[in-house]
């Protein structure tokens, strides 16, 4: 039997002590139970009562009766959070000292960690051309180190495919759960919408997770520079001023197209930079999620 590779146990022993120390630092707390703030299912009204906290006021309900009445819901128990991680060429480039899978896994080995912590069960799967690794939803805190060895071989060559693996993964996905998705979206904009609005019919929560560099947000290029094509594009050399307009606008439609779709759709998209602090950013998502 080969000896582990050095390198791997170190990425691994990494992603899981950033884990911890995204929830201990940021999200304890803000955040107890993913089962009072991702799966709970609407269940009734009943009317205000004085002493009721007023966030769960239902201001439709409001508008059409003018009268104050609270929404009520049934939790979930047993919670599966999957973690389905864009593991393709694109999400290697790093602009600084962290890529942009770094960014994804750090953000799903943090929200995985939570959810194991609460007594909840976490699966995975990472994409790149088709499902690379796949782990069934499990407890336990053994899985996160499982989870942290699947993240660690990545990422690969190739494209991802989002939105075909989205379909693929929506059949093994299993009973109605919470779906955390962490790619570039450097795919047709169509597709992966198509392949989201698979997963949420299969009545999952999703949240889409756009992990971006920030050099692909602010495009910060002055000089001649030579782009090199990731998942089998060509090299382009050409002066980044003459289309740092256009480029930021395609960039913005394409982000916006999925945005929309998704709202559409009743799903969260959160974007995440590379040159962020991921732990304000995640516990910042999730304390505004507790208080829709």
């Amino acid at each position: 039997m080969p000896l582990p590779d050095p390198m791997v146990l170190a990425r691994v022993d990494r992603l899981e002590l950033e884990a911890r120390q995204f929830v201990e630092g940021y999200l304890a707390g803000r955040h107890r139970s993913p089962r009072h703030g991702f799966a709970v299912e609407f269940a009734q009204h009943r009317e205000y009562a004085p002493g009721d906290d007023i966030k769960h006021i239902d201001w439709k309900v409001y508008g059409r009766t003018e009268r104050f009445h609270l929404k009520q819901y049934e939790q979930e128990t047993n919670l599966v959070a999957w973690m389905l991680v864009d593991a393709s060429d694109s999400m290697k480039y790093a602009s600084g000292t962290r890529s942009k899978y770094d960014l994804a896994c750090g953000a799903a080995a943090a929200l995985a960690f939570l959810t194991l912590q609460q007594a909840d069960s976490v699966g995975l799967a990472t994409l790149a051309g088709g499902i690379r690794a796949y782990l069934r939803g499990s407890g336990g805190m053994n899985q996160l180190r499982e989870a942290c060895r699947a993240l660690a071989d990545g990422p690969y060559t190739g494209p991802a495919n989002l939105g075909r693996n989205l379909h693929e993964l929506a059949g093994r996905t299993g009973r109605r759960g919470i779906v955390f998705v962490f790619s570039d979206l450097l795919d047709d904009a169509q597709e992966i919408l198509t392949g989201l609005q698979h997963i949420r019919y299969q009545k999952h929560d999703v949240v889409l997770f756009h992990t971006c560099d920030g050099a692909e947000i602010d495009f910060p290029f002055r000089h001649m520079t030579l782009f090199k094509g990731l998942e089998e594009l060509p090299e382009i050399l050409t002066d980044p001023i003459g289309v740092r307009e256009s480029y930021l606008k395609a960039f913005e439609e394409h982000a916006a197209a999925i945005q929309d779709g998704c709202r559409g759709m009743e799903i969260d998209y959160v974007r995440l930079r590379t040159d962020a602090d991921l732990g304000h950013d995640l516990a910042a998502y999730l304390q505004k999620r507790l208080g829709k």
